[in-house]
């Protein structure tokens, strides 16, 4: 149980961490100091290595999270307040998921063929999806602080 909850807390700060850090200090100063080319193709690049992060913190977070779950006694004996962590944690991941699977790749082809427009749009797609994700995960995190002071 230890383990899980460790594996579980570590994998929440990977993933809401990395979208802190990137939506709040990386895209400001990157839209400021970089022309669109440099910027769309430090995006592509950083989510080419954040993703994969990603996945990890996904299967590790369902994982570890059903199996607390479990070890509590199943969905029907655990409190509400994780019922609803759970439910924003499915829609995170539904998100990330879509993310991961029609913007960004949609971002890489524009990206190597140079439509930096285009480009600019399907970033500016996922940059409100991240943006969504970020602000429920840290009301998901309140939950969860708050939820078990109750």
């Amino acid at each position: 149980m230890k383990y899980a909850i460790l594996l579980h807390v570590l994998s929440v700060v990977v993933w809401v961490g990395g979208m802190f850090f990137a939506y709040m200090a990386l895209r400001p100063v990157a839209a400021q100091v970089l022309e669109p080319p440099q910027r769309l193709s430090l995006w592509t690049g950083t989510f080419q290595k954040f993703f994969p992060w990603v996945w990890v913190a996904v299967i590790l977070i369902l994982t570890t999270g059903l199996i607390r779950i479990n070890d509590m006694g199943g969905f029907a004996a655990i409190p509400t307040y994780i019922h609803l962590m759970f439910a924003v944690g499915a829609i995170m991941m539904a998100v990330f998921v879509y993310i991961y699977f029609v913007p960004f790749p949609k971002l890489g082809r524009l990206v190597q063929a140079q439509d930096w427009k285009a480009a600019g749009e399907a970033l500016a797609v996922i940059r409100r999806l991240i943006g969504f994700n970020l602000s429920i995960g840290l009301i998901n995190i309140a939950v969860a602080i708050i939820g078990r002071a109750i």
